[in-house]
């Protein structure tokens, strides 16, 4: 198995019994965790949680505290997940400060006593230690301005900023003493309780919402002192979309998290090049520069401004991070090519930890040595595992999967479907809802993650925002959804699928690959040709193609929010606009098999769509079972997508608006999803060929496959 495959579970067993050997049972399996953690970093740990404290069966409160003290302690030392009911885990900052400390003792066996104590003040928990839910009051308007502005920054309130900051300054006489008194009290509170789990990012977008308003009421006066510049940051880091990406969500999200961590943000924005990085951390003497990239090119592009940054003399530590990207590709693609540092950043929650290290003089020595270190052992044992062992690709073919092709249905409406100005209501009944909340780095079933103990409070408040604004967007039109669908006729030849006209003549190739993994027992090296009906074979058969966007007329809608200093808005609409257009991707893909090719009769189910559910599949390119992104070029080119929907390709082959996707439709009773993984240069030779590339060309398009 892969590592991250692995799950151990260490035995977890009651504590406080009353027999003293059990008093170390809850420091046994955390330390345990500690140890795997450190040895097997890629495995994965669980644990019943329950376990722990049985021995208070019958008081539930006090079992809940255990639980969250002990899952507190357990998710530090690298615990990834524990069987509990979640529905009964208590915050671990809202517990009972008398509850807290002596569960603390017993669950670290502070002491032989730890057990008594606790048995000793449990009574008084019984039925009472639920948390109370904080009623909203304004009392803390009765507070000094100071303490109101902290408490607005914490709890994301703009309702009194102006008239607060407007306070603050007459109190205090200067605008820049405003912002490095309550304002930046009150951000490095909001940056504490992120760092310890204690807050989540909605929240944290929502505080800085409230900073940046502030900031503005003060620009004027700023302005009037000249002391703009004088205010003091923890550092300027430079962040950037590289050339040819369009993906900024998640950038935009650590700029936030790093700008309430009084950091100074130089964005870039998106489809920056190599050169006007570098140009501008030069001129804007920055501290730090972040590069961002959502599609596979992204990866090369990453690679070619480290390369840069050493030919050019750069010093700086350079971070990394985006959804393609991984701590493997960095050790092995990109910090070779610039050994002045660089730091693989997975999420918003890690940035801040690094960036504070990387500009300190005393932790930096470290973290780069450290961060040096780890890469090596990555590459040391990526050479030791050894190339992956591949078989020939005629190898492959003969080991393709035997599918039968009895069940073609002839498509009601063949040819290209134009949907302009879709309706957003009913393109919003397809909503699925987890990936909207993981864009806020909320993880956890829908609807069970509203109700969910430790991030319930910040989800369901999220919920509520989100509902508010796809109202809004519906009802006011805000968004355009515009859609193109075709239906041709397709027949295979190897890895290759001709799609004709119904005369017969051949309008578009499209080049796929074959898994050439050296498959064990009987599983086939699939391509996604094996799902249409060879040519030689003499049965017609067809295939679909689509491309949706949900994006039409956002940028303006961004604009004004950031125009108001509303990070918080302008990242919402997007995640909107994102689903939206998920959404609509699957109501298509419903439409197609229900009504343009027909050859389904299922009723509506959202849940099960979320699922896949129902015959066909919908790769796109740029996934693992096609993962070449400029197979996009011969989509737009069948179904004319910029003229019929405004989308457009950059030079990487990103989609404009972001908001969109794009890809093939299968019909086969058993099409599925696959991962093409890597594949050797006999397989890259023969794409060439049939792509009609250079060889060179072929490599750099398919690098990410490439052994």
């Amino acid at each position: 198995f892969p590592p991250e495959d692995i799950i151990f579970d260490p035995n977890i067993f009651a504590v406080a019994t009353g027999i003293e050997e059990h008093n170390n049972y809850g420091v046994d399996f955390i330390e345990a965790t500690r140890e795997i953690t450190k040895n097997l970093p890629y495995a994965k740990i669980s644990g019943g949680v329950s376990n722990v404290s049985f021995s208070f069966r019958g008081n539930n409160p006090v079992r809940e505290a255990i639980h969250s003290v002990f899952l507190y302690h357990a998710v530090k030392a690298g615990m990834t997940m524990g069987i509990v009911n979640a529905g009964q885990l208590v915050v671990y900052d809202d517990i009972d400060p008398e509850l807290k400390k002596a569960v603390e003792d017993v669950v670290l066996n502070s002491d032989a006593e730890a057990g008594e104590r606790l048995v000793d003040i449990a009574g008084k928990f019984s039925g009472t230690g639920e948390i109370q839910e904080n009623k909203r009051d304004l009392e803390w308007r009765t507070w000094s301005v100071e303490k109101r502005l902290e408490h607005s920054l914490v709890k994301g309130i703009t309702e009194f900023i102006d008239e607060d900051t407007k306070e603050a300054l007459e109190k205090l006489g200067r605008p820049i003493l405003v912002i490095e008194g309550p304002l930046m009290d009150g951000m490095n509170v909001v940056g504490d309780l992120f760092g310890d789990g204690r807050m989540f990012l909605p929240q944290v977008v929502k505080s800085a919402r409230v900073m940046k308003k502030s900031v503005a009421w003060l620009d004027p006066y700023l302005e009037e002192e000249k002391e703009g510049c004088g205010v003091r940051t923890q550092g300027k880091i430079l962040m950037a979309t590289v050339k040819g990406d369009v993906h900024d969500i998640g950038k935009n999200i650590v700029g936030v998290v790093l700008s309430c961590n009084n950091y100074e943000i130089i964005d870039l924005g998106v489809m920056v090049p190599a050169e006007t990085i570098l140009e501008t951390a030069i001129k804007e003497n920055v501290d730090i520069i972040g590069l961002s990239g959502l599609i596979t090119p992204s990866l090369d592009e990453m690679v070619f401004v480290a390369k840069e940054m050493t030919r050019r003399g750069f010093e700086l530590p350079l971070l990394i991070g985006g959804a393609t990207t991984s701590k493997a590709h960095t050790a092995v693609k990109i910090e070779p090519g610039y050994d002045k540092g660089v730091f693989y950043v997975k999420d918003a929650s890690k940035a801040v930890g690094v960036a504070t290290s990387l500009l300190s003089d005393k932790l930096k020595p470290a973290l780069v040595q450290s961060t040096k270190e780890e890469y090596e052992e990555v590459r040391v044992r990526r050479a030791k595992k050894g190339k992956t062992k591949l078989i020939s690709l005629e190898a492959a073919r003969k080991n393709k999967p035997k599918l039968k092709f009895d069940q073609i249905t002839t498509p009601n409406k063949l040819g290209v479907h134009v949907f302009e100005d879709y309706d957003l209501n009913e393109i919003f009944e397809f909503i699925d809802w987890v990936p909207f909340f993981r864009t806020w780095e909320l993880a956890g079933k829908f609807p069970d993650i509203l109700t969910d103990k430790v991030v319930g409070e910040s989800a369901s408040a999220l919920f509520k925002d989100a509902k508010a604004m796809f109202k809004k967007v519906m009802d006011e039109k805000l968004l355009q959804a515009n859609a193109v669908v075709g239906i041709f006729p397709a027949n295979s030849v190897n890895e290759d699928i001709e799609l004709t006209d119904k005369n017969g003549k051949v309008l578009m190739t499209l080049n796929q690959l074959r898994q050439q993994l050296d498959k064990k027992g009987n599983t086939s090296n699939f391509c996604l040709s094996d799902f249409i009906a060879p040519k030689d074979g003499g049965v017609q058969d067809y295939m679909g193609a689509f491309a949706v966007t949900a994006g039409i007329n956002i940028d303006p809608l961004v604009a004004a929010y950031e125009a108001d200093h509303d990070d918080y808005n302008s990242i919402m609409i997007k995640a909107v606009a994102d689903r939206f257009a998920e959404a609509f991707a699957e109501m298509m893909h419903y439409k197609f098999r229900t009504e343009l090719w027909g050859y389904s009769d299922e009723d509506f189910n959202n849940d099960e769509f979320i699922q896949e559910k129902y015959r066909g599949i919908r790769p796109a390119p740029g996934y693992p079972a096609c993962p070449e992104h400029s197979e996009k070029e011969k989509i737009w080119a069948l179904l004319d997508v910029e003229k019929n929907t405004g989308m457009t390709l950059t030079s990487s082959y990103a989609m404009l608006p972001t908001a969109s996707v794009s890809g093939w439709y299968f019909a086969h009773p058993e099409s599925r999803y696959f991962g093409v993984a890597k594949i050797n240069q006999q397989q890259v030779e023969d794409y060439a060929k049939r792509k009609g590339v250079s060889v060179e060309d072929a490599e750099r398009l398919l690098s990410p496959n490439l052994d």
